[in-house]
């Protein structure tokens, strides 16, 4: 017969209360009469009655070992009960299977919770509405986004604002002061609002250098020490954080180091907004953008579109300040000379330019994703920015008719692996030294690109490869014959000039009769 329920026993007694007849509240609770007696005679149920088992019923396949195992846990309570167990198969071959690692692992997590260490408590915050807006930087590689056919690794500068989670994001290279400086004015800008705080966690861009306690104690005016959402010191603010901070009158606030949990509303809407893309971007049918401002006006559009859904944005924006300020500069701008070399140096990484700007004074406005170069104020040049330090960018558009008066400075020029747009070409300047030799090979293959700097690149890489797959030799003339471009006309020859002086010493002579 099965047990008896706190289910049934409840239903017993308020038919007893309805009542008072033991038979039929028996009955009604499926149960037989004694049983109804036994627990009628009581204020407890059959869970209360029922005595916690204090006994095995099988052998403990572990007792040999298990003395040994706790003192390994107390000393180590780090360890895990899988790397445990695969050891204990290795020091007694024989004895354990595979089969007992999950009993293992269950023996080990009860000894964890009566005798293993504490565990850290996370302690859930409440948010008030208007009062901070928080940033961080998330990789967006994973959804597989392509600029115009070409792999675009990227990220995202993701603002959150924990009260009412609208949020808004900006595509960026790094996580730059520049891209922080652009998330963050864009989003004030949509939101047309400001919060007290901004708190980012402990990148690079904001804050700098761990201080210790000494530095605290020592704080001066011109030093100023971050403070997480506990209020602990933590790193140094940097100084153009402050400025952009400031400048729209909000106040800087950070994190705990190590503690990305405290920025953990923004932290966990990172994979929301990456997730909402990505269902997206499957409903587009595409993952192509023709540029990278269209992916990140998408982007924000979906921002948008989700944000105007969220109930409690009203009241979150009508708890802040308006915003009053002009948008603080999402560029930096400096001054610098451009070489002999026909190239300018922008922090630390180099740059070609037209070589009709040698020895000019420009003036270099540096954004996240690209520079822009002015001379005497005018913007004469769009370049895409590097990443990193030490890094070129030579087109060779800028030096090809130069290189082409001076063909012997291509053999060891120092930035010679940036003439070579694609492996194609390197494949097409071996095979025209195979032919041709060394010399006159790089005189052709310059005579190649400088055809591609004054058509199209496409189409001459297309006739490269259609003449190597035939087998002939990738020469200039050999590809303005298949691109059909006609050979200059032919300069006639022309006698030289036979001079009679004869004929001048007439004239002088009829010069001086005259006079006479």
């Amino acid at each position: 017969m099965a047990p008896v329920t706190d289910k049934q026993v409840r239903k017993l007694r308020e038919e007893m209360a309805k009542h008072g007849v033991l038979e039929i509240a028996a009955m009604k609770a499926d149960m037989h009469r004694n049983t109804a007696r036994k627990y009628l005679n009581t204020s407890k149920f059959p869970s209360d009655l029922k005595l916690p088992r204090e006994w095995r019923t099988r052998t403990d396949p572990f007792a040999e070992d298990w003395a040994a195992i706790t003192e390994r846990l107390t000393d180590a309570p780090e360890l895990e009960a899988k790397h445990m167990f695969w050891d204990l198969m290795r020091l007694r071959p024989g004895i354990y299977q595979e089969g007992q690692l999950r009993t293992f692992q269950r023996r080990v997590q009860v000894w964890q919770a009566h005798h293993g260490i504490d565990k850290e408590v996370f302690f859930p915050q409440e948010h008030i509405p208007g009062e901070a807006m928080q940033t961080d930087f998330t990789w967006a590689t994973e959804l597989e986004v392509t600029i115009q056919g070409e792999e675009f690794p990227h990220m995202l500068c993701h603002m959150v604002l924990p009260w009412s989670n609208w949020n808004y994001a900006t595509v960026s290279q790094s996580e730059s002061m520049l891209a922080l400086r652009n998330g963050i004015a864009s989003a004030l800008v949509q939101l047309g609002r400001v919060p007290q705080w901004h708190q980012t966690d402990n990148s690079t861009a904001a804050t700098h250098r761990i201080t210790g306690k000494e530095d605290a104690e020592l704080e001066t005016p011109e030093k100023e020490l971050t403070g997480d959402c506990y209020g602990q010191k933590t790193r140094e603010f940097n100084t153009e954080y402050l400025a952009v901070v400031r400048h729209y009158g909000m106040e800087p606030r950070t994190i705990g180091i190590g503690q990305s949990n405290q920025n953990g509303d923004v932290e966990a809407s990172n994979n929301a907004l990456k997730r909402r893309l990505k269902q997206h971007l499957l409903s587009r049918g595409s993952r192509d953008f023709p540029s990278v401002e269209a992916w990140e006006g998408w982007v924000q559009d979906i921002c948008r579109m989700v944000n105007v859904r969220r109930k409690r944005v009203a009241e979150e924006l009508a708890a802040m300040a308006p915003l009053r300020v002009e948008a603080f500069s999402e560029f930096d701008e400096l001054r610098t000379k451009v070489t002999e070399e026909s190239i300018l140096v922008v922090k630390r990484n180099i740059y070609s330019v037209p070589p009709r700007l040698i020895g000019q004074q420009v003036r270099v406005r540096i954004y996240e994703m690209r520079l822009e170069v002015w001379h005497a104020g005018r913007r004469i040049l769009d370049l895409p920015r590097l990443l990193g330090k030490n890094n070129c960018r030579i087109d060779y558009r800028h030096i090809i008719d130069a290189l082409l008066r001076k063909t012997g400075a291509f053999a060891r020029y120092r930035h010679r692996q940036a003439l070579f747009p694609s492996p194609v070409w390197h494949q097409a300047l071996a095979a025209l030294e195979k032919a041709l030799g060394q010399r006159k090979g790089e005189v052709d293959y310059l005579r190649l690109l400088h055809l591609a700097a004054n058509t199209l690149e496409c189409d001459v890489e297309a006739a490269l490869v259609l003449l190597m797959e035939e087998g002939a030799v990738p020469e200039a003339d050999q590809v303005k014959a298949l691109l059909g471009i006609e050979k200059p006309a032919e300069v006639p020859a022309i006698e030289p000039l036979k001079v009679d002086l004869t004929e001048f010493d007439g004239l002088l002579t009829d010069s001086l009769a005259e006079a006479v």
